[in-house]
Order: structure tokens, then C-alpha cells, then sequence
């Protein structure tokens, strides 16, 4: 495995610093893009890094999959009557879909179907970005991580179009708490600094069966963890979800922050991050790296 990642990085070295870092969040501007880390957690322990496995990031929509993990824990099928599970074919900040379909986003990690997430979250938990973070905590075996309250506050700043889409839906009853409480816990996630490592250790249980071995937990069932898995191959890449799927074949979940973690289920959770973006918002290198990696080990779900 170690070679593997020796023969990736050697790959991709190319491509790392190719594009440009997500600059409309002022607070990120200034990351720099010539940096690449990967790291491989297996299902029976063993992990594997190279690169800047270990220089903490901010994950931003990574964070999506762990509020809907979350939602799904203390909701269950009831949270399908709120969000869908279709990918939506328009961009992921779109406000057109969200009206012609009253108010029913399209999917969970999308910003409208991430929004009604963390709402359902703000309904459940006194202090949701809390929760949040101890969950992810303990996902990760990092009692350390912390919020970047600095990017937090950065796209709290920048808020406008989030916040239409949380107002729009309220107005067709698909909003229960007040929208700046949810804005700022949604964004507080969002800001999450972890790092390749932590990320693929917290990943973990979705490679199996729902349970980590991290924290020696059934996190969610193994019919949940199917779903979680479904909802990333389908979605999880912003735009490029069906490249990836046709590329790289695993189901995988990228922020703007330059993280990408993707799953090869019954064997291991991995997490690639390079912050330099392509033209839909997606790692350059990391996506790259991902395509290398499935190609060497000849797997995919498909």
C-alpha cells in the first residue's frame, strides 16, 4: 500500500498547484496550492500517508456527509420527507430547482439539502455545531479538532445566497429553527480544520458496514451505510459526479477546501488534499489521484 502511494503521488506530482484555490471565501484565499497529502485507512487498521497527510484543512462540504450521518442516526426515513435523493444536474448554490420543486431539495449535499440537514440537526441538538464536532471527534480518534473560526466568520460574512435558500424554504414550510442559528452552525461545520489522516480514520465505518473502528462504534446500520455510500457516488462531486463515477468508480464526497475522501467499501476509507481547484470546485490533483489509485488496484463498485 505504501508503494501505491509513492507511485500516485509520483503520478499526479504534475497537476499539484493546478488551478486555483476557493478565493471567494476571503479567509481561504491565502492557502497555499502547491500541497499534497493522501492517506489510506484499511478496514483492519493499518494506515498508510504520504505528503501532507497531516496538515490540518478546512473540509467544508466533506462536513455534509457528517451532518447527514448524524440526521440519519436520530431521524432515520422520516428525514426522506425533507430532501431528496436525485442528483440535481445544476450547480450546487442553484435557487431555481429548489422553487420548481417547493421547496424539496434536490439531495443532502447540495447547500439547500445540506441546509435542511443542519436544520433537522438544530431541531435535535441545544448546541448542534457541538455535536457535531465531538461526533466527528470521536469518528476520527482527534479530541484536538477545532473549528477555523476565522473561515467560519468568513462565509457567515458571505452569506446572501445561502440564506435565500434557507428563507425560500421556510416559505413553503420546509424550515423549522430561525435561519441565522442555522446558517451559523451550518458554516461552523463547514470550517472544520482536519487533517488526510483524521479525515479518512473518521471515514472509516462507511467502508464497513456502518462500524468504525476508531471509536468501536456501529455508527449507522449497514442498510444506512449503503444509502450514505449511494448519495455520494450520485452526488457527492458537485458537478463532476458522473466523471468520477466513470473515472474513478468509488463513491467519494470533495470540498472546497481541496479535501476528497472517497470509500472503497470492505477495504478502506481514504482522503485525498491538494487546495488548488478545477472549474467545478473539485481538488485537481485529488481527483486525479483518486482516478491513479482505483486504476493500480483495478477496483470499482461499478
Amino acid at each position: 500500500m505504501q508503494s501505491l502511494l509513492r507511485q500516485i503521488l509520483n503520478d499526479v506530482q504534475p497537476l499539484v498547484g493546478e488551478g486555483k484555490v476557493a478565493d471567494y471565501i476571503p479567509a481561504l484565499a491565502n492557502v497555499d496550492p502547491n500541497q499534497f497529502g493522501i492517506a489510506i485507512f484499511s478496514n483492519d487498521g493499518e494506515l498508510y500517508e504520504i505528503g501532507d497527510s497531516q496538515v490540518p484543512f478546512s473540509i467544508q462540504s466533506i462536513s455534509k456527509v457528517f451532518s447527514l450521518t448524524l440526521a440519519i442516526k436520530h431521524y432515520g426515513d422520516t428525514m426522506w420527507q425533507r430532501v431528496g435523493r436525485e442528483p440535481s444536474g445544476l450547480p450546487f448554490n442553484s435557487l431555481v430547482q429548489l422553487e420548481y420543486e417547493n421547496g424539496i431539495p434536490r439531495n443532502p449535499f447540495i447547500n439547500a439539502g445540506a441546509l435542511v440537514v443542519s436544520d433537522m440537526n438544530q431541531s435535535r441538538f441545544a448546541t448542534p455545531h457541538y455535536a457535531m464536532r465531538e461526533f466527528v471527534r470521536k469518528l476520527s480518534g482527534n479530541p484536538e479538532l477545532q473549528t477555523d473560526h476565522k473561515v467560519a466568520e468568513s462565509e457567515y460574512e458571505f452569506r446572501y445566497r445561502n440564506a435565500a435558500m434557507a428563507y425560500l424554504m421556510q416559505s413553503y414550510g420546509n424550515f423549522e429553527n430561525e435561519v441565522e442559528d442555522v446558517l451559523r452552525s451550518y458554516f461552523s461545520s463547514c470550517a472544520l480544520r482536519m487533517s488526510c489522516v483524521d479525515l479518512a480514520k473518521a471515514f472509516s465505518f462507511l467502508a464497513n458496514k456502518g462500524f468504525s473502528n476508531i471509536s468501536g462504534e456501529q455508527v449507522i446500520t449497514q442498510e444506512e451505510t449503503r444509502q450514505v455510500n449511494a448519495l455520494m457516488a450520485t452526488s457527492g462531486m458537485y458537478d463532476e459526479a458522473g466523471s468520477f463515477a466513470f473515472k474513478v468508480g468509488v463513491p467519494g464526497k470533495s470540498g472546497v477546501g481541496g479535501g476528497v475522501i472517497a470509500v472503497v467499501p470492505n477495504r478502506f476509507s481514504v482522503c485525498v488534499w491538494s487546495p488548488a481547484l478545477n472549474s467545478v470546485g473539485n481538488s485537481t490533483a485529488g481527483v486525479a489521484a483518486l482516478e491513479s489509485m482505483t486504476k493500480h488496484i483495478g477496483w470499482s463498485v461499478y
